[in-house]
Parts: C-alpha cells; sequence; structure tokens
C-alpha cells in the first residue's frame, strides 16, 4: 500500500470485490508491469533465439525456438496477475472469492490455453520431423503417426477442458456421466460422420494405401496427398485434388499401384496379308530380341495370335522389372522403334485397316440370270 500512500485512508481501506481498494490499486500496478515486462522479455528472446535457431542444424532449438514464437501475450498477462496478488498480498484476503478467486480462476483457464498451443506445437514440430525422416522408407508409420497425433490433440483439449471446469467449481464426474448419456443422442444424428471417423482408423490400423501411393478408384486416379479423418485428398494427374470420404472409398475396388513391384505387358502388332510365311516365322524373334536388348525387362512369349479383319496378329507378353509408369513407357517406345526399325529392314509390312470390293458387272449378272431360267425350263 505504500505506492498509494497520498490516497485518503479511508479509500484505501474500502472493500471492493473482496479485498481493500489499497490492495487492488497495489495489484494492478504490479499486473500492468509485470505484464509489460514480460510481454518485451518474451518478444527480445524470440527474436535472438528465432535467429540462434537459423544458424544451427539442432532441431531441439527449432524446437525450442516454435514454443517461443507460439507463446501469446495472454499467457504473460494470466501469469503477471498470479504474481501480482501475491506481492500485493491479496491471496489471504477475506471474501476474496467473490473478486480475487473469479480472475484468479480467467487467468487460469489463460494458462491452460497456452499449454494447449504449447502442445499443438510439440505435436505438430515432432510430426513433422518424423514425416522427413520416414516419409521414403515407411509412408504407413507417417500415416499412423498423422491419426496418433489427431487423438493425442484431442485428448490435450479434452484434459484440459475438464481442469477449466473443475476450477470453476464444475463437478467434472456429473459431467462426464450425462456426456455419456446424451452421446448416444448425437451418435445418431452425426452417424455419417462417425462412418467416415471409424473408417479413417480402419485405413490407418489396416493401411490399404497410405500417403504417396498411387491410387485408381473407378474414374479417378492420383496420388494419395492426405488422408484426414473423414475425407482422404487425392492429387489428379491433370493437377486437381480430389476429395472422397473415407467410408466411400473403402467401400469401393481400389488398384494401389504403388504396391506393385513389376508391370506386365501385353501389346499386339499386325502384320499385311501379303507377308511371306518365312518372315512370318521370324517375327515372334524379332520381337524378342527388341524385349531382350532394354533393360530392366523379362521377356515371356510371343505367338502368331490370329488372322484379323486386315492383319496377322502378333501378341507379346513382357515384365518391367519396376512399377514406374514413365520406365513402362519409355520401354515400350524403345522395343516399337526396335519394331520398326527392323521389319523395315526386312520388308515387311505393318497393317492398317483396309477392306477390298468386288463389283460384278451389271451384264454378266443379268446372261447368269437368263442361263439359270434356260436350264429351269429344261429341267
Amino acid at each position: 500500500m505504500d505506492l498509494f500512500d497520498f490516497l485518503h485512508p479511508d479509500v484505501l481501506d474500502r472493500t471492493f470485490l473482496g479485498a481493500s481498494v489499497g490492495q487492488w490499486l497495489t495489484a494492478l500496478t504490479y499486473w500492468i508491469g509485470l505484464a509489460a515486462g514480460f510481454i518485451v522479455l518474451h518478444r527480445l528472446v524470440a527474436w535472438r533465439f528465432r535467429a540462434f535457431a537459423e544458424r544451427t542444424r539442432n532441431r531441439f532449438d527449432n524446437l525450442a525456438a516454435a514454443l517461443l514464437r507460439d507463446t501469446r501475450a495472454y499467457f504473460f498477462i494470466g501469469l503477471a496477475f498470479f504474481l501480482a496478488v501475491r506481492l500485493a498480498g491479496m491471496e489471504d484476503a477475506e471474501g476474496r472469492a467473490d473478486g480475487v478467486d473469479v480472475a484468479g480462476r480467467i487467468a487460469f483457464v489463460l494458462l491452460l490455453l497456452q499449454v494447449v498451443r504449447w502442445g499443438n506445437t510439440l505435436i505438430t514440430h515432432e510430426l513433422r520431423a518424423y514425416r522427413e525422416r520416414k516419409i521414403e522408407e515407411d509412408p504407413a508409420a507417417v500415416t499412423t503417426m498423422q491419426a496418433v497425433s489427431f487423438l493425442g490433440r484431442i485428448g490435450l483439449w479434452a484434459v484440459v477442458l475438464l481442469l477449466a471446469l473443475d476450477n470453476f467449481g464444475i463437478d467434472v464426474t456429473a459431467l462426464i456421466a450425462g456426456l455419456g448419456v446424451g452421446g448416444i443422442a448425437v451418435a445418431l444424428a452425426v452417424q455419417n460422420i462417425l462412418g467416415d471417423l471409424f473408417a479413417s482408423l480402419s485405413i490407418v490400423m489396416d493401411k490399404p494405401f497410405v500417403v504417396g501411393d498411387f491410387l485408381v478408384m473407378g474414374d479417378h486416379m492420383g496420388t494419395v496427398e492426405r488422408i484426414g479423418l473423414k475425407t482422404t485428398r487425392v492429387r489428379s494427374l491433370s493437377g486437381e485434388q480430389i476429395i472422397i470420404s473415407n467410408s466411400d472409398l473403402l467401400s469401393s475396388r481400389i488398384r494401389n499401384y504403388k504396391r506393385m513391384f513389376e508391370r506386365r505387358v501385353v501389346f499386339e502388332i499386325g502384320v499385311v496379308y501379303q507377308t511371306p510365311a518365312a518372315q512370318l516365322e521370324a517375327i515372334p524373334g524379332m520381337i524378342r530380341a527388341a524385349v531382350e536388348a532394354q533393360e530392366q525387362t523379362r521377356f515371356d512369349r510371343a505367338h502368331f495370335k490370329g488372322f484379323g479383319a486386315s492383319a496377322l496378329t502378333f501378341e507379346t507378353v513382357y515384365y518391367v522389372l519396376a512399377p514406374d509408369y514413365a520406365l513402362y513407357m519409355d520401354i515400350q517406345q524403345a522395343i516399337n522403334l526396335d519394331l520398326f526399325r527392323r521389319f523395315e529392314a526386312e520388308g515387311i509390312g505393318f497393317a492398317y485397316p483396309t477392306q477390298t470390293l468386288h463389283v460384278e458387272s451389271p451384264v454378266r449378272a443379268q446372261v447368269v440370270q437368263v442361263e439359270a431360267g434356260d436350264n429351269g425350263a429344261r429341267a
């Protein structure tokens, strides 16, 4: 109270919200001074530490810099209030529940909100670091960690909420029991959302696909970018993002090309009917030589398949020993060019759709009809 000796003692001794006016003025002075000092000190330390963390490769100082960056002013305001109350001697004031306790509880909630921010920052930082380490060698683990991180955030918020309610004198036990009964009605109202949620957990546990896999789902195809609680986001080949609910995704037929170890390729070529038999017998060997000339291939077979409408058809089967689509296209292009050169050197012509039209002379047709009539009369 020494700070306000210039005021009349009757004014200072008056009670307001469970404490004297003098105590309130003293606490307010300490509160403003401490809060301003904490905020200025935080800005200075956060700026200097961020500059230090950018010059090092240690991820722990990056984490500390992120925690400092996400420390908000309301945290220092709440902390300053706790200290100011004690410095002003208000924690022992009688009847303080009407004023000091309520303000203290509000300050405690602000501290809990800051704890939530720190927890989210810690989870996000560790998840990003884990993703960078594991995305190439174990994408499934990354997907699992994303789900675990979300559950961790939910758990953090739940604990903070219960602490905040308990801080205001609410019976948490009775509240939890009431929420259990009301949760049944809520579950029925949001069953579609819960279906997607459980589908997300199924994806995380069963791992039919993970982030980075290339999927074909009916008419859609693309690379998995993110598996969320309700939807999965896929980046299509044409660039747009496809968003599919998890329950719909699991109920459809999915082809996961990232899990393919090798690619089976079947292709056909056709040659003209005028091709000599000797050249037809040599064509399977030419195809085999063209396939085996490429690296990362395994030849299976090449056969004279059949007689087409305008071509003699040969069918070839081989394997590309890697799942990459661009590699398969490069190999197929090289095989096509090699076959084109070999056929050109041997004088073998590729077939293309043709039709032969036989036209009879109308006069000839009339003579035939007359002769047929004569023969009928003779008969």
